[in-house]
């Protein structure tokens, strides 16, 4: 029963995930759903959005989204803030991370809104350095997050690179893709040290959140920025109501 709740969830989990980020809003609540502990779900879910993750940052690799030098500063530091965030995460208590980011959220949604374009145009972007020190400071604080809390990472990081580092949209994706996969693996490391990972289901779902994924790394290469933003409210929306469900 559990592989029957999961595996069609994590296809459209990795979907979403490689188009907007954001697909643990819907991968961790089928964990839960499927009856397994908190931990466990978070845990697990790390295995699955990992090995979709890994196919769809190769998709955006081929395809010239990744820039190396920044893909290197965003992960570095992408990978200790994860490493900090899941081993608060097994310790601490998640009231406090919620408040903040429902706190955050009308912020971040009254700028997809109020953006009708995410995507960035010649004459827009910072010079290199100035882009890779606030995409170091970005994947720092995200990847604590990632971490420690996870659902959303991906959207976050996309919002925060065009928004703040004035990355490109395809360029922001890919270097998402490229650090999540980063802070996923360091936190899955540390579930499967605690024994918290599933690795029957956790595989299964991969396969399928793997399927999903390329797909919706198809399907961005192909519309862009069009279908980024509505799906980008959509996660939002989905975030804010876990946020407020519990």
């Amino acid at each position: 029963m559990e592989f029957l709740i999961v595996c069609p969830l994590a296809l459209l989990a990795g979907f979403v995930d490689a188009v907007a980020g954001g697909g643990g809003l819907v991968s961790i609540p089928a964990y839960l759903f499927a009856g397994l502990p908190v931990h466990q779900a978070i845990g697990t879910n790390k295995l699955s959005s990992s090995m979709g993750t890994l196919a769809a940052t190769w998709r955006f690799a081929r395809s010239g989204y990744l820039v190396p030098r920044l893909v290197a500063v965003g992960v570095a530091c992408g990978l200790a803030g994860s490493l900090c965030g899941s081993n608060l995460a097994l310790m601490t208590d998640e009231a406090v991370i919620k408040g903040l980011m429902l706190a955050a959220l009308p912020v971040v949604a009254f700028y997809v809104l109020r953006t009708k374009n995410l995507d960035r145009h010649a004459g827009d972007e910072r010079p290199m350095r100035q882009t890779a020190m606030f995409t170091a400071c970005i994947a720092l604080v995200v990847g604590v997050y990632d971490g420690f809390y996870g659902p959303g990472t991906g959207t976050f990081l996309i919002l925060l690179l065009t928004g703040v580092a004035h990355m490109g949209l395809r360029e922001a994706n890919g270097t998402t893709k490229a650090v999540n996969l980063a802070t996923n693996l360091a936190a899955l490391s540390v579930f499967l040290i605690n024994g918290v990972v599933l690795l029957p289901l956790g595989l299964a779902a991969g396969a399928f959140n793997i399927a999903g994924n390329l797909l919706g790394a198809r399907l961005f290469a192909k519309d862009g920025s069009r279908i980024t933003r509505p799906i980008i409210g959509i996660v939002l929306a989905l975030f804010a109501a876990k946020l407020l469900v519990g």
